[in-house]
């Protein structure tokens, strides 16, 4: 269970370093276009669509790390003033819906990514397709983790270090 533990941590750690490379890939591909457009008055057709590519990416990436830290899709004041036996139900609960809504993303993301491979992204050189990468891969994500939730339980606190082995 341990080694399953450190793969998931794994996960997580490359999804947000993907989140964030597409935050950070966005903000640059955007201040370019931003350049194109008022410098050289000549906007760059290609920057709009991998913009959204990369915008969908992030955000949902970053719901899958949410997710995992069971800080979103949730309802903590509802949650933590329930009673003990109630606040397990509700958690659990949580973490179905989670899982369900997360394996619809990614199926249905999957779906339109295949169905749209063929065609050309408009004004992009790369297939309409990618477009549903950050929908099929987030979606993907988020219940994976939301299936770790329902494995192990709470969170760990990312505040509180592990001791270290000795």
């Amino acid at each position: 269970m341990a080694a399953l533990e450190s793969a998931f941590a794994a996960l997580a750690r490359l999804t947000v370093f993907i989140a964030a490379a597409s935050l950070c890939a966005l903000v640059g591909l955007l201040a370019w276009q931003v350049f194109g457009r008022y410098v050289l008055n000549a906007s760059p057709s290609w920057t709009e669509p991998l913009a959204l590519t990369l915008m969908s990416v992030a955000a949902l990436f970053g719901a899958a790390v949410a997710v995992r830290s069971e800080s979103h899709f949730a309802f903590p004041t509802l949650v933590e003033s329930s009673p003990k036996a109630v606040r397990g139900v509700l958690k659990v609960f949580a973490r179905l819906i989670a899982l369900v809504f997360g394996a619809a993303l990614g199926g249905f993301g999957a779906f339109m990514m295949a169905d749209s491979w063929a065609v050309p992204m408009a004004g992009a050189p790369i297939p309409e397709g990618m477009s549903y990468v950050g929908l099929a891969g987030g979606g993907a994500l988020i219940a994976l983790f939301a299936l770790e939730r329902l494995i192990f339980g709470d969170a760990p606190d990312p505040h509180h270090e592990a001791p270290a082995e000795a």
